[in-house]
């Protein structure tokens, strides 16, 4: 259990004098930079993951494969650029050396040589298809020529050059570099360059340097890969830098293309500290892809759905202004505290996102400077936890608000007790004694119960571990480093959880596990099912998340209802009255937590944290919630990242002290209601569709100036009516038909077969009862996987090409769930006419970029996803 203690008025210490991480306010170490966001393959295409996700990770750079290079299936460079540059991405890196099959990569030819010459016509046609892009999105292009030339291209095996590692003798990886840096600055005068991009930070460098500086090729872009640790991204980056200073040339801007390990990706308290140290650096770097891609490296979570990770990195990407200095209890060292913070003197806020502790310590800011924040700050603090790398994480929880005095000395000291070092935590400081109303903390009572200290009786048990540690960093990141098997087919295990909780109530229950899609028990099946009962009673049937591996945790949730006192939570693989499981599963933890007003209240969202524009806070409003308000004039905007447990709808409440009107847009979509807002205070309810995971909800001031104080948002029901259409209702042409083979279908029946040419379709009569825009959820499956060469599962996001009353069609990604008898949902806004609309999903494989050629190694599928059931639903209304 992670909480805050009371907090103290001033910048006193404990009696015990815990560890302190130091955040002196005062010293500014440079403009901050968010370059610790970027990402190695971690999108797909667009929608794969949605616009929503990769704008609110604020993913800055992209590694990805050369276009129609056939490394993995999609995360083509030039078709992930448009919607990565059109949700606020900066530079997508092409590995041009991708356009091969295998790794090392397989260049054909009889010699050196003869490689090298069918390399660089293949560049050559790279760089002609850049040159096609429209220019905005051409300038957000960085060529990678070589990826890892010591161990690849230019090193000692057999798809080498000439079997002699450049490290050793440099002339024909100089030669190559020289020649095909010309070659690609001759087609693009323009064009930027990155290298020499190896595995580490050689000393041998710095002899590339001193020959790129005499032959007038010097990268644009310095990278390199830390598959290392924090500590080594701080040295190595002061290295490269004497280097430089040595040599006579730069400063050039860094990318570390490949940064952290699988004990490291998802978990927000290991991933916090790369974050400081690439920060503190101000280089860009790329999260590793160790295994799917088009989910930003483990953080996002099927299309629109963010973990623990992406939350982190939304925290990160909000902060502003500049950096400042902070001192960790043991600076630049692995597995302990370590923080970044910015100060934006303009918006008067301090930012701080810490973690890698687990138990007590001090987060102490000083120098708080009393001419922006005045006597008194105002501090929210919020638990950013792990959840998996394909569980889905709800807003960071609300530790504490509270209203704090500045000490004599410009202090205030907040004491961290009982944190998680898997979590990660953030505090965000602004002036206050305004009259400000503190909110409660959204979390109360909640404990974690380990698998592996759970009582398990029957067969087949297995304790599995140890997993991840800092020792075994390709392992995967595990709650208390083991976990427990046993509940599979055939099986009579129970494992038993005892719970002592303090009142009588609802409870959440979370159960962490994980089966292995391609698992041969888990294959017959999909989803393993499990059993739960409380003290013997009340059976519930879970099905536990499938992940890509053994060991990739999501969680499984419900709701359980228990009296004061203890109790006895059994998942078992049997149940008297439900059945029996199928397939095989490992459990991690459970999570239990009370589901009292804290959980049940409204989540909130200050407008004075939001992403501004145009517009900074006011704390000087009374009567506001939080420290403030923020004053938005015509144009001035306010952005907030909302999350939803669910596809459907919730009310979203504008509380706000009056002053003006606004407009509303969700996800980049101008809701068609009345204005927000008035001349006085009030609150405007608005009924909105929100799609599950992350939503863009943008407040724009349209009249005079409003003052805008906080959303709140709560799921509801009643007012935004869905129709549900069952596929198996519909139209179904050529080879399309009705199955029942998938048993987690509702109804038991789905639509397979769409696609691989038009004549092979879906069709759904739907009734809209208005004419205007709707959300379409489109509940689907799709396991498709293409052969892979390396380490890497290669899921396919299969798609559908859907058309609205014959019009043209809009194509629809569709990422993985990892088995055709596990059913997800995707939402598609669409406009429809008032009465019935004819939607028609069709399919087909879609050629290379320069279409006369097609993929050979079935990585474009000709397929739509499974179609089980399609819901209409208006996508908002303002309530009277």
């Amino acid at each position: 259990m992670a909480a805050l203690l009371a907090l103290p008025s001033a910048g006193t210490a404990g009696a015990a004098e815990p560890e302190r991480l130091t955040i002196d306010l005062a010293t500014d170490t440079g403009a901050f930079h968010g370059g610790a966001s970027g990402s190695l393959y971690g999108v797909y295409g667009d929608g794969v993951p949605s616009r929503n996700v990769l704008e609110g990770m604020h993913v800055r750079t992209v590694s990805t494969k050369a276009q129609d290079g056939p490394q993995h299936p999609g995360a083509d460079a030039l078709e992930m650029l448009p919607p990565f540059v059109d949700s606020g991405g900066e530079d997508v890196y092409i590995y041009m050396t991708d356009i091969y099959r295998g790794f090392p990569y397989q260049w054909p030819g009889a010699d050196g040589p003869a490689r090298l010459a069918d390399f660089k016509e293949k560049i050559r046609k790279q760089v002609r298809q850049v040159l096609s892009m429209d220019d905005a999105y051409q300038d957000h292009v960085v060529y990678v020529p070589f990826n890892e030339p010591e161990g690849n291209m230019f090193g000692t095996g057999e798809w080498s050059y000439n079997r002699v590692s450049w490290l050793n003798d440099p002339q024909h990886y100089f030669a190559a570099w020289k020649d095909v840096y010309h070659l690609i600055k001759g087609l693009d005068p323009d064009a930027r360059i990155a290298g020499p991009n190896t595995s580490v930070l050689y000393n041998q460098v710095k002899g590339f340097l001193q020959y790129a500086k005499a032959n007038d090729v010097v990268p644009d872009v310095m990278s390199w890969h830390e598959l290392s640790s924090p500590a080594a991204v701080r040295t190595n980056v002061a290295k490269y830098r004497q280097m430089e200073k040595d040599v006579g040339v730069g400063p050039l801007p860094i990318n570390v293309n490949e940064y952290g390990h699988n004990f490291h990706l998802s978990v927000p308290g290991q991933v916090v500290q790369w974050v400081s140290a690439i920060e503190e650096s101000k280089i860009d770097a790329d999260l590793a892809y160790w295994n799917i891609d088009g989910n930003l490296n483990d953080s996002a979570v099927e299309a629109n759905k963010g973990n623990g990770q992406w939350w982190l990195f939304n925290a990160y990407g909000q902060m502003s202004g500049h950096t400042v200095e902070v001192t960790a209890p043991h600076p630049n060292q692995q597995y302990t505290l370590q923080g970044v913070a910015t100060l934006d003197e303009d918006k008067k806020q301090s930012r701080a996102i810490f973690g890698g502790k687990s138990g007590d310590a001090d987060v102490v800011f000083e120098n708080i400077d009393p001419k922006l924040f005045g006597t008194t700050v105002h501090a929210t603090v919020q638990e950013i936890p792990w959840t998996g790398q394909v569980g889905d994480s709800a807003q960071p929880r609300r530790l504490a608000d509270q209203e704090l005095t500045v000490g004599a000395g410009g202090t205030v000291t907040l004491p961290m007790t009982g944190m998680n070092e898997m979590s990660a935590y953030q505090v965000i400081l602004a002036p206050g004694g305004n009259g400000g109303v503190p909110a409660e903390p959204s979390v109360s009572w909640r404990r974690t119960y380990e698998a592996e200290n759970a009582t398990y009786t029957g067969g087949g048990y297995s304790r599995n571990g140890p997993e991840g540690s800092p020792s075994q960093v390709g392992k995967f990141a595990t709650s208390g480093g083991y976990n427990v098997g046993g509940l599979r087919t055939g099986s009579d295990g129970v494992l038993s959880f005892d719970v002592d909780v303090p009142r009588d109530g609802t409870y959440d229950l979370s159960v962490f596990a994980n089966s292995y899609n391609l698992y041969e028990m888990v294959k017959q099946q999909g989803p393993t099912n499990v059993f739960l009962r409380v003290d013997g009673k009340d059976p519930q049937e879970l099905r536990l998340p499938l992940g890509y591996k053994w060991v990739v945790w999501g969680h499984t949730d419900t709701t359980v209802k228990l009296t004061a006192g203890r109790h006895r939570i059994t998942l078992a693989a049997k149940d008297a009255d439900l059945g029996v499981t199928k397939g095989d599963a490992i459990v991690d933890k459970v999570d239990l937590s009370l589901r009292d007003a804290d959980v049940t209240a409204p989540a909130l969202y200050e407008a004075e944290y939001a992403t501004l524009s145009g517009t900074g806070p006011g704390y000087t409003y009374p009567g506001a919630s939080g420290p403030g308000a923020v004053p938005l004039a015509k144009g001035d905007s306010a952005t907030f990242w909302v999350y939803s447990p669910a596809d459907g709808e919730s009310t979203v409440s504008v509380d706000h002290l009056g002053g003006g009107g606004a407009s509303l847009a969700l996800n980049g979509e101008k809701l068609d209601v009345s204005q927000v807002g008035g001349a006085r205070k009030g609150t405007d309810r608005v009924r909105m569709f929100l799609s599950g995971g992350i939503n863009k909800i943008t407040v724009t001031g349209a009249t005079r100036e409003l003052g805008l104080d906080r959303l709140r948002v709560t799921p509801t029901s009643g007012t935004l009516t869905t129709k549900v259409y069952q596929a198996e209702a519909g139209t179904v042409t050529g080879a399309a038909k009705v199955t029942d083979a998938y048993t987690f279908a509702s109804g038991g029946k789905a639509v397979t077969g769409i696609g691989d040419g038009k004549a092979n379709a879906l069709s759904v009569d739907v009734v809209a009862s208005k004419a205007g825009r709707h959300a379409v959820t489109i509940r689907y499956s799709n396991a498709e996987q293409a052969p892979a060469t390396h380490y890497n599962p290669d899921p396919i996001a299969r798609h559908a090409d859907l058309s609205v009353n014959g019009g043209p069609a809009r194509r629809v990604l569709f990422p993985t769930t990892f088995h055709f008898n596990n059913f997800w949902e995707l939402t598609v806004p669409t406009t429809l006419k008032k009465g019935t609309n004819r939607l028609t999903f069709t399919a087909d494989e879609l050629p290379d970029f320069d279409g006369d050629t097609y993929n050979q190694y079935d990585q474009r599928s000709p397929y739509a996803p499974v179609v089980d059931r399609v819901a209409v639903t208006p996508l908002a209304t303002k309530q009277p």
